[in-house]
């Protein structure tokens, strides 16, 4: 689907679009790869990496604006909307600027993908998205909801849109893991607290993901991916198996567990060999055959949970994973 084709990434210069472009130009021969974004030193250090590749095209701009979006959008098939604000505390703190990019973005985006008829679009979620307790989760939740209607909202055009939405991403910037590495010499681990659970999945996975969801979709699909969950500690002592372990208690905003389907979603939702799918509700897209393929409907009360997630990786797994990629780890 993606050979010969001309695909934008919306925040293409953060941890995702460093796995997308070199795992998409390996795997496809797409016509171009355009990366959208408003950092122009992260667009300066990412174009010195692919200073021979003539496929991979830099714009700056912003989801914020509308009119930019419509240039960028020039002759453009698929889009990959990856940028938003993503940070609990900072989005806790700065409000205004979350809505502006995580929800006004994403209906600046949706407008001008129908109105330049754009193939396909798949956006990126989060588990925070799923009963949010938090700002940015809330944000992403209505996101998603506003991606989802577009399919409906574009009418006669062939636009179509879906989302994939996953859990920690492991070693992204940000994340738990390049914080532990980088306070490890300390010998203290700040734990909010000691039952937390997360979801772990490599960028790798990610974007196999996205891949999926362009060859799959239909239109108004959220994919959920079946991933490992650890508990902090654990992950805590798999980086430095003597630190200790200072209790914090939780800040705000923050979950004990992560949850990818709620048990308002289970209706909706089906389940496959390595994921999950919650089609759309509206226009009665959750019993098209098409769009449920040969999924199997969950039972009604099913949750995807960090906490009560069946699969669990192990310390030695993540050590192995750390070693692997300590090169990568909070780089990108």
């Amino acid at each position: 689907m993606l050979n010969n084709s001309s695909i934008l990434i919306t925040g293409g210069t953060g941890s995702f679009g460093n796995a997308f472009i070199p795992m998409t130009l390996e795997k496809f021969n797409p016509k171009k790869i355009v990366v959208f974004s408003r950092d122009e030193m992260k667009q300066w250090e990412m174009a010195k990496i692919y200073k021979d590749e003539s496929r991979i095209r830099f714009l700056i701009g912003d989801v914020r604006d509308k009119d930019r979006l419509h240039r960028a959008l020039d002759g453009i098939d698929y889009v990959v909307h990856a940028a938003a604000t993503k940070i609990v505390p900072t989005a806790e703190y700065d409000p205004f600027e979350c809505v502006k990019t995580n929800v006004i973005g994403a209906m600046n985006l949706i407008d001008a993908c129908i109105d330049k008829k754009i193939k396909r679009i798949v956006s990126l979620s989060t588990d925070k998205a799923s009963s949010p307790a938090n700002l940015y989760g809330a944000t992403k939740l209505t996101s998603d909801r506003l991606f989802v209607a577009g399919n409906s909202y574009s009418g006669a055009h062939d636009t179509r849109f879906s989302v994939v939405r996953y859990g920690n991403v492991m070693g992204s910037r940000g994340s738990v893991i390049p914080f532990f590495l980088s306070i490890a010499e300390n010998g203290v681990f700040p734990i909010t607290d000691e039952r937390m659970t997360r979801f772990m999945i490599t960028l790798e996975e990610g974007v196999e993901l996205v891949w999926h969801a362009f060859n799959d979709m239909k239109g108004g699909e959220i994919y959920i991916k079946k991933i490992p969950s650890m508990k902090v500690t654990d992950i805590a002592k798999a980086i430095s198996a003597n630190a200790k372990q200072d209790i914090i208690g939780i800040r705000p905003g923050e979950k004990l567990h992560e949850q990818m389907i709620g048990i308002e979603d289970a209706p909706y939702t089906y389940k496959y060999e390595n994921h999950f799918k919650i089609l759309p509700s509206i226009n009665d897209w959750d019993k098209d055959a098409e769009r449920i393929g040969r999924g199997v409907k969950v039972d009604p009360d099913f949750t995807y949970c960090s906490d009560s997630n069946p699969e669990w990786m192990e310390e030695e797994t993540l050590k192995k994973w750390i070693d692997k990629n300590k090169g990568s780890i909070g780089k990108i």
